[in-house]
């Protein structure tokens, strides 16, 4: 058996589980804000188009469908990465799905398969839609955050 880098023991054959804590809102974008008014002014700039290849590696969810969850049609996709730049509301969007993605995982305590698997199932609390789809707006996001925080506190839902 060998011991992986989170401190958990694997047996051979068994797939690794990748286990992440996010410090920063916004980590899983690659930012380095560490106060609220620089992660302002970089939505306000506009996020490098680098922010969405970081949220696809970090949660195995394509690009394609986190611009999908996004609002971005394919054009205006394509436009963006030859551009290299989300424009400020794309980012505040891309923003909101990534730190509901950094609560999941750290309700999980760093399992990033568990947390996408939960963001990808219908919830009952939430209409029945999943939690990426109910965070498409900001009030969606916020019930969705309340709600990891219900799981969180063991508060039934």
């Amino acid at each position: 058996m060998s011991r992986l880098s989170s401190g958990k023991i694997k047996s051979p054959g068994h797939r690794q589980n990748r286990a992440l804590r996010f410090k920063t809102q916004g980590a899983s974008l690659g930012l380095a804000a560490s106060r609220t008014d620089q992660l302002i002014n970089q939505v306000q700039g506009g996020f490098s188009f680098k922010t969405l290849v970081c949220l696809e590696a970090a949660t195995g969810i394509p690009v394609a469908e986190i611009a999908t969850i996004i609002g971005l049609p394919e054009r205006t996709l394509a436009r963006r990465r030859a551009a290299g730049k989300l424009a400020p509301d794309e980012s505040e969007r891309l923003l909101r799905i990534a730190t509901v993605f950094e609560k999941a995982v750290n309700l999980f305590e760093g399992d990033v398969h568990a947390a996408v698997a939960w963001l990808r199932k219908p919830r009952k609390a939430l209409a029945h839609q999943t939690p990426l789809a109910y965070s498409r707006t900001g009030i969606g996001a916020r019930e969705v955050e309340d709600l990891i925080g219900r799981l969180e506190y063991g508060v039934f839902s």
